[in-house]
């Protein structure tokens, strides 16, 4: 079990604790903003006389939108499972997440630049590392406000446990490993690339078992109580 931690509003070497929520309500404003500014990226055919043919073309497009929409919203799911644990936040957890924002809102660039690349022909590798390090730099940022949350103890709720706490950090070690596989096969084929990268997607919507549990124990110590 976790130990009890300090209310908010204490001081740590990284300045005064305060609630995450204006933190979580911030980050989830610039989420929507970037998420719907995907689709703004996909432009009509300027000639309407074959319409079809030219929606057609358009699949790059559709392609990066949609692997990006799902991607950024993982970010945000996952975004909220470290905050639902993130019981406080100093100066650097708000450094951190800023930075994280601002890789966020270059997404439907990167979006961009890859649906591009593929529509032309040309650049495919540089636009499929460019949309990959991106989500990279995501991932790791990822992993260091949680590596910061879970060894300064006053930050953590008491929520979950030393194997929720794990669980959810091999699970956000992992992703800096899976994209960054990624990116290297698109630099040799950038199709596989994407590929991989894609696949990220399927697997990182299961739900983190090591919450599960702890939720489980909760409900049944609940229902003994």
């Amino acid at each position: 079990m976790t130990e009890p931690v300090q209310e908010s509003g204490e001081s740590s070497p990284f300045g005064q604790e305060r609630d995450p929520a204006r933190v979580v309500a911030f980050s989830d404003a610039v989420i929507a903003i970037a998420i719907t500014l995907l689709v703004l990226e996909i432009h009509p055919p300027s000639d309407t006389s074959h319409l079809l043919h030219g929606l057609a073309e358009l699949w790059p497009s559709y392609l990066a939108y949609a692997v990006t929409f799902m991607l950024i919203g993982q970010v945000w799911a996952n975004h909220h499972i470290m905050f639902d644990h993130i019981r406080s936040a100093d100066r650097l957890v708000l450094f951190l997440n800023t930075v994280l924002l601002m890789d966020i809102a270059f997404l439907p660039f990167a979006a961009s630049v890859l649906a591009e690349a593929f529509r032309d022909g040309h650049g495919q590798r540089t636009a499929v590392v460019l949309h990959g390090i991106a989500f990279e730099l995501a991932a790791v940022l990822f992993n260091v406000i949680w590596w910061h949350a879970r060894h300064d103890r006053r930050l953590l709720a008491t929520t979950i446990d030393t194997a929720g706490v794990t669980a959810i950090s091999r699970r956000f070690q992992l992703a800096v490993v899976w994209l960054g596989v990624g990116i290297l096969l698109g630099v040799l084929l950038p199709v596989l690339g994407v590929a991989v990268i894609s696949a990220f997607i399927l697997y990182y919507w299961l739900p983190i078992a090591g919450e599960i549990a702890r939720a489980r124990r909760r409900r049944d110590d609940g229902g003994r109580a």
